[in-house]
């Protein structure tokens, strides 16, 4: 590993630990100037709550019931946000049955959707897992839609000329072209699921790490709040950083800036010396290589 890799992630530990030990410093002071820092718990507390808790098994099996509901509703909405994103963006009826449905319901908060959810689903469960669907559904499908229309008309061309049909478009040209912005549109959607898993099962789950969060504030355990909050944040970071990855390893093909720590991006310099008639190839084609590739490990270094 080299130096500015270290060099961040020494900066990105330091930038943590001095925002936990500002927070108990304000709290162990019990400061209330404006904001009531008295009524927080300390990080130690936090810290004290969080080992008793991994040691007993409702944590685990709030953790498990929290992620089995995510990633089922996150993948529905994946898979049916993508395939109506494209079918809407292709097809002028699908965008005339589909669109004015579509445009009225997306507004709609998806936590506002419980009591229809009890009403339709015969579980609490499938009612979370609906919820949480209909939360990431909306951002892949406008995102998917975006992306499908951007796409520039000439390779479509391109496919027809050759014999191409419509799946071969499809497979060739749309999807692979709509990819990034497809996975923009997962990215937002997994966080959006997040809040939406943990708002629904405050309300009618009975188990999960937003259920117990809202337990332990019902009785007044503060340190167990923090516990679930902490949680959920980690869960979050991990799915949405699972996602970008998963995002940059199949774009992997399209041209990419390389990262600068200072907040500025730049092109990799091309090669500037010449190439004389009849030098090897390969020794040309390696600095390039060398150039993408640390630009992609930079780029996916930047996301952990």
């Amino acid at each position: 590993m080299t130096r500015l890799p270290l060099a961040r992630y020494a900066l990105r530990t330091a930038s943590l630990a001095a925002f936990l030990g500002l927070w108990q410093l304000l709290t162990s002071l019990n400061v209330d100037l404006w904001l009531r820092f008295s009524q927080f718990p300390t990080v130690t507390d936090v810290a004290r709550a969080f080992a008793g808790r991994l040691s007993g098994g409702d944590f685990w099996t709030d953790l498990t019931d929290s992620l089995t509901r995510i990633l089922t509703g996150f993948a529905l909405a994946a898979v049916l946000g993508v395939a109506t994103g494209v079918l809407v963006a292709r097809s002028r009826l699908a965008e005339d049955l589909l669109g004015p449905v579509l445009e009225v319901i997306r507004p709609i908060p998806a936590i506002a959707l419980v009591p229809v959810a009890i009403l339709l689903f015969p579980s609490d469960e499938q009612g979370i897992v609906f919820i949480t669907c209909t939360a990431a559904f909306f951002p892949v499908l406008v995102s998917t839609r975006h992306a499908v229309r951007a796409l520039t008309p000439v390779w479509e061309e391109a496919v027809r000329t050759m014999g191409g049909g419509r799946l071969r478009i499809l497979g060739s040209v749309v999807l692979p072209g709509a990819l990034p912005g497809i996975f923009g549109g997962l990215s937002v959607g997994i966080g959006v699921s997040w809040i939406c898993v943990i708002s629904a099962e405050m309300i009618s789950g009975q188990y999960g790490v937003g259920y117990r969060t809202w337990q332990d504030y019902t009785v007044v355990n503060y340190p167990g709040v923090f516990v679930g909050m902490v949680t959920i944040g980690v869960l979050g970071w991990v799915t949405s950083t699972a996602v970008e990855l998963l995002g940059r390893r199949l774009t992997r093909w399209l041209p990419r800036t390389s990262y600068v720590p200072d907040g500025r991006t730049r092109a990799p310099r091309p090669v500037a010396a010449p190439v004389r008639a009849g030098s090897d190839s390969k020794h040309q084609a390696q600095p390039e290589q060398q150039g993408q590739k640390d630009t992609e490990e930079a780029r996916d270094e930047h996301l952990v």
